[in-house]
């Protein structure tokens, strides 16, 4: 009787790690040579999906490997980790802080550890730390994480305008914006493949969020699509092979947004009203539309009625 209990005890214990393991599984595409991404899916985040809803990844060079944005939650940045661990051999040296945005950095603790460099934007810090205590508690209350302040990683090198970083037979090109979805934004150039992983600078599919500048945001998107590249990788959205065509649908939007904003604020008409009517026709091209809108209406309403 005992040994049937132990074999039945052992079976559930081997069917759970299996099961846990498989939860935890990390879906991932080599987009090109050495270039790793894993597709997040166009939700709000919440406690269902933890925030996991951007797109993460990483780049593997001769020397050690560089992944740009970690993730979500904890949880996601060790299945990150763990997958890294399974398709190369070499360390990972750098994790690549795009921005400030909790679905990018919430997976920064995963990495910590010996010869390890957490990379950003020189303003990235300062964002971590005026957001940290609000993150903290949405975290808990609105994603079932557990997060502590040391979560908040800051970057050991900040990036003031350009930095390379040399892999091994590697190089990647590391460019700090202007304020444009947010005022921390990095993209990241991998010369050997030509490879542009923009992260939040792009959005396919789903809406574009303004979290600090609507013409910042199109002041630097002109300078991003002067840029010959192979590759587009968004922040949100599929991988693009077309760039900077990739880049039209969110351009078109922003300017739409800003043309109609001013008309409404050269018109001397409200806040509210431009929130009820402006860009109403972009409805049906973007996901998540109904539920972040009003957000950008609001956040560069607030911009463009001060502009000169």
């Amino acid at each position: 009787m005992f040994e049937k209990f132990l074999i039945l005890a052992t079976f559930l214990s081997t069917l759970l790690a299996f099961t846990q393991s498989n939860a935890e599984e990390l879906s991932l595409q080599e987009v090109a040579p050495g270039v790793y991404v894993h597709q997040g899916i166009h939700a709000l985040p919440d406690r269902q999906n933890h925030g996991e809803i951007a797109n993460i990844g990483f780049i593997v060079g001769e020397r050690c490997v560089a992944v740009i944005d970690s993730g979500g939650s904890l949880a996601q940045g060790r299945a990150l980790k763990a997958s890294i661990m399974e398709k190369t051999k070499v360390p990972v040296c750098y994790v690549i802080n795009t921005h400030v945005h909790p679905d990018h950095i919430y997976g920064n603790s995963a990495f910590k550890g010996q010869g390890v460099f957490f990379v950003g934007h020189g303003k990235l810090a300062q964002a971590m730390a005026e957001r940290a205590s609000y993150y903290l508690e949405r975290a808990g209350r609105d994603l079932g994480l557990g997060l502590k302040p040391e979560d908040f990683i800051p970057p050991d090198k900040t990036v003031g305008s350009t930095m390379e970083l040399d892999l091994g037979g590697r190089k990647l090109t590391l460019t700090a914006h202007g304020p444009a979805h947010t005022n921390n934004d990095l993209t990241v150039f991998d010369d050997k493949t030509q490879t542009l992983w923009l992260s939040d600078m792009l959005f396919m599919g789903h809406l574009p969020v303004i979290d600090g500048s609507l013409s910042g945001w199109l002041k630097e998107l002109a300078k991003l699509t002067q840029i010959k590249a192979k590759l587009a990788i968004p922040g949100h959205g599929p991988v693009a092979s077309e760039w900077p065509k990739a880049a039209e649908a969110e351009t078109r939007y922003l300017e739409m947004l800003r043309n109609e904003i001013r008309g409404y604020i050269k018109q001397g008409k409200t806040l509210e009203q431009a929130m009820a009517q402006v860009g109403q026709t972009a409805r049906g091209d973007w996901q998540l539309f109904d539920d972040l809108h009003k957000r950008n209406i609001a956040t560069a309403f607030a911009e463009l009625e001060w502009e000169d």
